[in-house]
């Protein structure tokens, strides 16, 4: 991995997730940030139509941006900032769907303003978006046929997100979605340490175990392991990945544990 010019040095770590991409559970990190792009289609003009037809709200880190349950007026384009999107179940558990970034839409899959949320989203760090209501929308749909198209696009972008979420939940067991996750922050943020993939970021266990789907305690107890193993070692600096092949085997299945 070589360490782009605004890559933290290995001293400095960066609060929490994710980087300057979205970030979801996924068997790789192609295609995590395909959805960002949904607009890129519009002309100057017609971006400037969608712009017209929305509303900017500037939104403080931990804030929601909108409440699961709550009801649905629109979607959100996330212009500055982070968000997190999560779902919420009944006994208080949280999962973290996705973290997106600028250039994402969230506040769906409803975009007709009708039904309730499913699940919620927040502000991980200052965010700016732009609201478009519902009725905006549908004006939008009929007024520029090609901001349809874009908004179909983005529409599959997140379907193929929760698709692959959706997929590492159901096909892959917990110790192996955490070694992917481990490897995809790796891919994302690592910057090289020798033989060895360090990760500039302070991330929490509660935050690692919302998006495996596990619960911290769990996830406590299988770092612990991994440090014991001299797989993983976490400090101040972020989490240092010692030795990524024990990760692989653990994905693909060699002596995963």
């Amino acid at each position: 991995m070589k360490r782009a010019a605004n890559t933290p040095r290995l001293g400095a770590a960066t609060q929490g997730l994710p980087g300057d991409t979205a970030l979801f559970l996924s068997e790789t990190v192609a295609g995590l940030d395909d959805g960002a792009h949904f607009m890129d289609g519009l002309t100057p003009e017609e971006r400037g139509v969608v712009r017209a037809a929305g509303r900017e709200i500037a939104i403080p880190a931990g804030e929601a941006i909108f409440t699961q349950g709550d009801r649905h007026q629109g979607i959100f384009i996330i212009e500055h900032g982070r968000a997190r999107v999560f779902y919420s179940a009944p006994s208080g558990r949280e999962i973290t769907l996705a973290y997106w970034t600028p250039g994402h839409f969230i506040g769906g899959p409803q975009i007709s303003g009708e039904g309730v949320h499913l699940w919620s989203g927040a502000a991980v760090d200052d965010c700016r978006v732009l609201a478009l209501s519902g009725p905006a929308l549908l004006q939008l749909i009929t007024q520029l046929p090609n901001f349809a198209l874009c908004l179909i696009e983005g529409l599959a972008a997140k379907g193929r997100s929760y698709t692959a979420m959706a997929q590492m939940l159901g096909t892959r067991s917990v110790i192996e979605r955490l070694a992917q996750f481990l490897l995809n922050l790796g891919e994302l943020s690592g910057v090289a340490d020798g033989a060895a993939i360090m990760v500039p970021r302070k991330i929490t266990h509660d935050q690692i175990a919302a998006m495996v789907g596990s619960t911290r305690q769990w996830v406590t107890m299988m770092l612990r392991r991994f440090q014991k193993e001299g797989v993983v070692s976490i400090d101040a600096r972020g989490i240092r990945i010692a030795r990524p092949e024990r990760l692989r085997d653990i994905v693909f299945g060699a002596a995963g544990g």
